[in-house]
């Protein structure tokens, strides 16, 4: 297994304590506004999330944008599908069971795991396959740090995880997206799910996440394509063998299973080499910008591909 090294944030990706203290006092009171007017039926208590020297500083996507434009096909085919959709879905109580090659495999209570590893605030970039981006402060903690209590196995490669189906909560999974295969699952290889970038997170701008954005837990791996960033996780499992995705079981020409951001790699049906950052306006490519390799996070991550080609691995 490749080793991995605590990524090394430039100072220029930190956010100056008084512009963040002054943002965080008026995003903190937009912020329920805009849940309620997104039509949510989520957990919505605010969540007592650390600040952490994970983030990068650039502007924030509009939180109307980050609870309104979605993939979540469980709920739908249309961005807005999953905010409007989603108010049946009940994300507590929730566990999550963990097993495959581990010492101490068991099912852990959400809550539990939020108390014992209290949320720190991350503001990542978000790229999706589509072209478009965010830039997004997600709430959570590092899943190295759940599949510490399992203890791995030495024989331990990959990690698989799986979604919840709850076909009378979420109507894309009762007969709505017939051409997916319910649950959604997703893989990451050991070393990159824990790495220090890779993040669970519960919440996103301060309160508890919102079930159109994956609540009440999610995947989140910024250098990576979005739809790496499985939803509503009930299972992870860790196999010595390299598991699929649902993208790469369902159209395997278009999506593989390691999904890292490049610029140089076009998606079949459309460039990878720019990127439309949602709420900045211009849509027909006033707003668009170069796409970073490994989404900006190449000083961190690079080093886990060393050796391989990235064109073959997509």
């Amino acid at each position: 297994m490749t080793a991995y090294h605590p990524p090394k944030i430039a100072s220029s990706e930190i956010t100056p304590r008084g512009m963040y203290l002054r943002r965080r006092e008026f995003l903190g009171a937009a912020a329920v506004a805009a849940l309620a007017l997104s039509g949510t039926d989520a957990m919505a208590a605010p969540l007592a999330a650390a600040k952490s020297s994970y983030t990068v500083d650039e502007p924030l996507t509009p939180i109307k944008d980050v609870t309104t434009y979605n993939n979540f096909y469980e709920f739908g085919l249309d961005k807005g599908d999953p905010a409007a959709l989603s108010g049946k879905f009940k994300p507590l109580p929730w566990t999550i069971k963990v097993d495959g090659m581990v010492g101490k495999p068991g099912t852990f209570d959400i809550e539990a795991l939020i108390k014992e590893f209290p949320p720190e605030e991350r503001v990542y970039r978000m790229r999706c396959v589509e072209a478009w981006s965010m830039v997004i402060p997600w709430d959570g903690f590092p899943l190295a740090a759940l599949l510490d209590k399992v203890e791995p196995l030495g024989s331990a490669k990959y990690v698989a995880f799986e979604t919840v189906v709850r076909p009378d909560q979420m109507p894309g999974q009762n007969g709505f997206f017939q051409s997916l295969n319910w649950p959604y699952v997703e893989g990451l290889r050991l070393d990159e799910a824990r790495h220090p970038l890779t993040l669970l997170a519960v919440g996103l701008y301060g309160e508890t996440m919102p079930n159109q954005n994956g609540a009440p837990v999610r995947l989140v791996v910024p250098w990576k394509y979005g739809f790496k960033g499985i939803k509503s996780i009930v299972r992870i499992t860790l196999t010595e063998d390299q598991p699929k995705n649902t993208w790469q079981l369902t159209n395997p020409q278009e999506y593989g299973f390691y999904a890292n951001v490049n610029p140089a790699v076009d998606h079949p049906r459309w460039s990878q080499a720019t990127e439309r950052r949602i709420g900045e306006g211009g849509f027909f490519g006033a707003n668009r910008r170069p796409t970073l390799p490994f989404n900006g996070y190449a000083d961190q991550v690079a080093s886990l591909y060393a050796g391989m080609d990235l064109r073959a691995n997509f």
